[in-house]
This record gives structure tokens, C-alpha cells and sequence, in this order.
């Protein structure tokens, strides 16, 4: 029985599936879309949708409400580990999602690997 086992495994150890997901949010961040397997964008998906909003909750922070953005700021920079993605993240993806109340990506479909016929997916940020 699979109680309370959430996530994929994606047939790779522990270490090796975190780094995946953070290579994988970080070049989705980068890039504003990558093409990757249908089980790997779901795995990936909320995850990227998490640290979007956790960017829009720190962008909205003013001195009264607790100070700045740092703690958010520190959170993101735990996952994704580059600065430079980081600081796009808060000051031009998360803007851009002000008003939108969730569902910053999307999937589309783009048929099997020619390869070993896995299913290939565009995960992209919604505009």
C-alpha cells in the first residue's frame, strides 16, 4: 500500500530526484519553458507553482508587515541555488502573476520520444 507516499519516484535516488527538480524549476525559471518527459513535468509542476507564490507573497511585503522579502528571498535560493534565477524570479515572474490567483503553468503535449516512445511534454510559464 502506497498511504501517505506522495511524490514521484521517477526510478532515481533521493539525491539525484531533488537535483533533478531543481534543475528542472531552475531552466523553467531561466528559460520561461522546457521540453522534458510527461512524468518529470508533473513532478516538477507544483513545485514551480510553489515558489512563485511564495515570490508574490515576498515582492507584497512592506517594513510595517515584518520587514523585507530576505526570508522569502533565502527559501527560494534554498531550492533553486542560483542567484541570478532568483532575482528574476521576484522581480520579473512573480510581478507578472500579481493579479493571477494560481495556475502559472501550463503542459502541452507534444507526442512520444522518438528514442523509447516516452511522452514529451512543454512545461511553460503562462503569460
Amino acid at each position: 500500500m502506497r498511504h501517505r507516499v506522495a511524490g514521484y519516484q521517477l526510478n532515481r535516488s533521493s539525491a539525484h530526484r531533488t537535483a533533478l527538480r531543481r534543475n528542472l524549476m531552475t531552466e523553467l525559471f531561466r528559460h520561461g519553458r522546457i521540453r522534458t518527459t510527461k512524468a518529470k513535468a508533473a513532478a516538477v509542476r507544483g513545485d514551480a507553482e510553489r515558489l512563485i507564490t511564495l515570490a508574490k507573497r515576498g515582492n507584497g511585503k512592506t517594513a510595517s508587515e515584518g520587514g523585507s522579502d530576505q526570508h522569502e528571498r533565502k527559501r527560494a535560493a534554498a531550492v533553486l541555488r542560483d542567484g541570478d534565477v532568483v532575482k528574476a524570479l521576484f522581480e520579473e515572474i512573480a510581478p507578472r502573476f500579481a493579479e493571477r490567483p494560481g495556475g502559472y503553468t501550463r503542459v502541452l503535449k507534444l507526442g512520444p520520444r522518438k528514442g523509447d516512445g516516452a511522452e514529451m511534454v512543454i512545461l511553460e510559464l503562462v503569460d
